[in-house]
């Protein structure tokens, strides 16, 4: 069985027991949440698909940890003018457990 879901304005495919990362989350470790904004969820043969989220289904999250992602690194100059710009920035990231999806 795997779900789609919408969080924190991406979309994950997601199974039960994997482990995702997805924008920081204000949630303390160990917590855990239900979602309801389930845009699929399908079982073998049996998918259902949401206009836009799919009524009465549920994904159940927990929270492993909080981590920042690896530097992403902008360099910026300007050519034959002795001028340049290097500026880096780290992602807040919040790692999820997928507990259980029911539809």
């Amino acid at each position: 069985m795997y779900a789609v879901v919408d969080l924190g304005s991406f979309q994950y495919k997601i199974a039960e027991g994997e482990i995702i990362e997805s924008p920081k989350l204000e949630a303390k470790v160990g917590e855990t949440f239900d979602m309801s904004d389930v845009l699929l969820v399908a079982d073998g043969d049996n998918v259902k698909v949401g206009n836009p989220f799919v009524k009465g289904a549920k994904v159940t999250f927990e929270v492993i940890r909080h981590l920042r992602d690896a530097k992403d690194v902008k360099f910026v100059y300007r050519k034959r003018k002795d001028w340049r710009k290097k500026t880096g920035h780290r992602q807040e990231l919040t790692a999820l457990k997928v507990s259980k999806i029911s539809a």
